[in-house]
């Protein structure tokens, strides 16, 4: 079946399970996360009554138990060392300091705590204590209102000198109208929630819920890469051919996906699985303890980026700035994600460790086309602007690359619609120049891009929610890559000031 195929058949499946006025769980949820497991809704919210009533009230627009919902979100940023907007990167600012960042930058800021998306999804109980549920949607850019596509936007820059590149971003978004999630499934309280086609991995749920920012890319550093939802590469943190499972059991639950399609079937990978286990423990300390633990494999995982140009021996970029290639670098990756969240009234605390290990592609790649459309193939530079790697990690000269990502932080809610929060991010990239034994060469300078390096992130925002489906923000991310991970970059730091106005429905 076609890509097109898939989802319409997806959306019909879902409209016909529907029939009289049932609404969905709350439009505000990102995404379905981890700790939850979808059931039938007891009552209807309020259904608007008119355009007023949409905007100013928390009432939802349902027909025949299809709702519409979706985000916009957009501000201005100030940053340090900024680099100019790209109306097609899920983010659409280098937030995050990046190997293009240069100057100070006064830019709008679309997409600060939540990528902009609309779509339709809905609960609709079939029989007993079971429901059909589903959801499409697609994010875009606020201003320009162009889908969202992260691979695109790397394309876009390609044949582009760096000091002329604009801030683009790999993702698993890729410009497809389904960049969101696309599923149709079956829930039960009692046997759990069934879904098949496109929707998040597990570690993207988990990274959605315990992320004191929640993922914003305008003030977490595991939101903007997406490497960690993606157990390694951001296109993986969705699957648009799996079948994902979870299941609540009293206080513990369970969950596991697989994608069961390859690049054929507009997937980042020839096939990936996920395993999740978590639970909470109540009343500890007058307080619940929640945590997950996820286990991830992906199979030739793809992370497309621009690279290129020239450096001197120190890792600096050095004119004349060469024009960068389209790359897509394919691995096997393995990951174990830890996760904790303390609740105590108005207090929440967070922590989570993810390591990922980089190998050698199971199927070393020559050709294909990824999930933006763009024709990549191995030894055709002169040809298209493209390349593929095969050989970063696992190969001769290269060990496998070990990567260790940490995180905590807090949210404290002043009032009911005022919070504060703030969190602190760690990565550490292991060196993995490789020996022809099989040992590791330790080097942590920037002169290379296989040494060892790592990041520090500091962010806080005040988030102010003053009607029931608007808030404002404002906040502060500084950011700061080292050794290895600086490699090629014209500077290694960022501080980005951000305010921005959200509107969900």
């Amino acid at each position: 079946m076609t890509k097109l195929g898939i989802f319409a058949a997806t959306i019909l499946a879902a409209a016909g399970a529907a029939s009289g006025a049932w609404a969905a769980e709350p439009a505000a949820s990102k995404a379905a996360p981890v700790s939850t497991s979808a059931t039938a809704s007891t009552s209807a919210p309020k259904t608007c009554t008119g355009a007023w009533d949409f905007i100013s009230t928390d009432c939802q627009l349902t027909w025949y138990g299809i709702t519409l919902y979706g985000v916009i979100d957009a501000g201005f940023t100030y940053q340090t060392h900024g680099a100019p907007l790209d109306p097609r990167s899920p983010p659409g600012s280098a937030y995050i300091v990046q190997r293009y960042s240069q100057g100070p930058r006064w830019s709008l800021a679309p997409n600060g705590l939540q990528n902009s998306f609309i779509g339709i999804k809905g609960t609709e109980p079939i029989g007993g204590n079971t429901s059909v549920v589903f959801a499409l949607d697609a994010g875009f850019d606020p201003y320009s209102l162009k889908l969202s596509s992260g691979p695109g936007s790397a394309a876009h820059n390609a044949g582009i000198p760096q000091n002329l590149q604009s801030s683009w971003a790999d993702s698993s978004r890729a410009g497809q109208f389904y960049n969101g999630n696309g599923y149709v499934g079956v829930s039960s309280p009692t046997y759990g929630t069934l879904t098949v086609f496109r929707q998040n991995s597990l570690t993207y749920d988990g990274v959605l819920e315990y992320d004191p920012m929640g993922a914003g890319y305008a003030f977490s550093p595991i939101g903007w890469q997406g490497i960690t939802c993606g157990g390694g590469n951001t296109e993986n943190c969705r699957h648009t051919t799996s079948l994902k499972y979870r299941l609540n059991i009293g206080q513990a639950r369970v969950a596991a996906i697989w994608q069961f399609g390859g690049y054929g079937q507009d997937n980042a990978s020839n096939g990936a699985y996920q395993f999740g286990v978590g639970g909470d423990i109540r009343n500890l300390a007058n307080g619940v303890l929640s945590f997950d633990a996820i286990y991830s494999y992906v199979k030739d995982s793809v992370a497309t980026t621009a690279v290129g140009g020239s450096t001197d021996v120190n890792g600096n970029p050095i004119p004349p700035f060469l024009p960068d290639v389209l790359t897509a670098t394919i691995s096997d990756n393995r990951a174990v994600m830890l996760l904790a969240r303390y609740t105590n009234g108005p207090l929440k605390l967070y922590a989570g460790f993810e390591q990922i290990r980089y190998s050698a592609p199971s199927d070393p790649q020559t050709s294909f086309t990824n999930v933006a459309g763009d024709f990549v193939c191995l030894g055709c530079q002169a040809f298209n602007n493209t390349t593929i790697n095969n050989t970063s990690f696992g190969a001769a000269g290269f060990a496998d690359r070990i990567f260790d990502i940490y995180w905590t932080g807090a949210k404290y809610a002043v009032t009911n619609q005022v919070d504060v929060i703030a969190a602190y991010y760690h990565y550490t990239q292991h060196s993995n120049f490789g020996t022809p034994t099989g040992g590791v060469i330790f080097c942590d300078g920037k002169e290379h891009a296989q040494c060892a390096g790592t990041l520090n992130a500091v962010s806080g925002v005040v988030d102010w929610r003053f009607a029931p489906k608007w808030d404002v923000y404002i906040g502060c991310f500084w950011t700061e890559f080292n050794g290895g991970l600086s490699n090629s970059f014209f500077v290694n730091n960022n501080v980005a000031t951000t305010a921005g106005l959200r509107f969900k429905y």
